[in-house]
């Protein structure tokens, strides 16, 4: 005598592939949230001394993926800021007719993130100027960067302003990228022709620290 028929068979067969179906996915859901308890664990901010500064995969890994990002900016309100304060804006325009008149061919542009001007070998000194940005850069027929301007207004000076200016500099010098600065209050426009006459007539790699002509006072400086 038979226990079970044909039809009996199938649905016990089925019963007994579901169940274990199930139980396997449940199995890999705990290992899975065992493994990523690990991880969380092993990429916690540690203090100093057992694995250096500690933290930094912990904060790369809570960086926000795209998806989430879209939802934080939709969520979010924006304005427009200005590209450059009213000293830089005078400078840039200044500047852009200058270099206009002595060689069409060569732009400036504004506001120049260091990042995608400079490279180098060196992951670590990539990072310390990547996010740094120049007022104003000087570029050939080519794009290619000649020259720095740099606008230090009247407070520019405080904090840790001359550290950044100085990684900028070095940076820019190891590079071969002229560095060049307008002082708010001395730099007349005078000062700024002759430096670009003298600039644009010379190769790249030029370093004059600072522009500024104190004995000319019947222009307005910047």
């Amino acid at each position: 005598m038979r226990l079970f028929d044909d039809q009996q068979l199938i649905l016990l067969c089925l019963f007994v592939g579901l169940a274990v179906f199930f139980g396997l996915e449940f199995w890999l859901k705990k290992r899975r949230a065992r493994r990523g308890d690990r991880q969380w664990r092993s990429e916690r901010p540690q203090p100093f001394g057992r694995r250096g500064f500690g933290g930094r995969e912990a904060e790369a890994s809570r960086v926000p993926d795209a998806a989430d990002q879209l939802r934080i900016v939709m969520g979010a309100d924006f304005t427009v800021q200005p590209l450059l304060n009213k000293g830089e804006t005078r400078l840039f325009r200044e500047l852009d007719r200058l270099v206009s008149e002595l060689n069409p061919e060569w732009r400036v542009m504004a506001q120049v993130s260091l990042g995608e001007i400079l490279r180098s070998r060196d992951a670590e000194a990539y990072r310390c100027i990547n996010a740094k940005r120049v007022d104003l850069l000087l570029v050939d027929e080519d794009c290619r960067p000649r020259h720095v301007v740099e606008y230090q207004g009247s407070g520019h000076h405080q904090g840790t302003a001359a550290a950044r200016d100085a990684i900028k500099k070095e940076a820019l010098r190891r590079a071969g990228i002229g560095y060049h600065e307008v002082l708010a209050g001395h730099t007349t426009p005078g000062d700024l022709k002759r430096l670009m006459e003298r600039l644009m007539e010379r190769p790249a790699g030029l370093w004059d620290e600072a522009v500024g002509d104190k004995d000319v006072p019947v222009e307005r400086p910047f």
